[in-house]
């Protein structure tokens, strides 16, 4: 059965592409394969290949804003 394919326009920071084509260069891959390969990956996975977080502050952190905040009334 003959594979067929299709187009994925994205857009992205010039500065980013430049500095990924460059990494992918260096590896023999090219921006198209990379892509293909994340999305095999997606799919093997059943999900993103790398973890997604959304960072809490720290409560060391926290605490140290409140006391900034304190002080500046002062």
């Amino acid at each position: 059965m003959a594979s067929s394919t299709s187009v994925v326009n994205v857009n992205v920071d010039s500065n980013l592409k430049n500095q990924a084509n460059a990494i992918l260069n260096d590896l023999g891959l090219n921006m198209s394969t990379a892509i293909n390969m994340f999305l095999t990956q997606i799919v093997k996975r059943d999900g993103l290949p790398f973890e997604v977080s959304n960072p809490k502050p720290s409560k060391e952190l926290l605490e140290a804003l409140e006391e900034g905040k304190k002080l500046s009334k002062k």
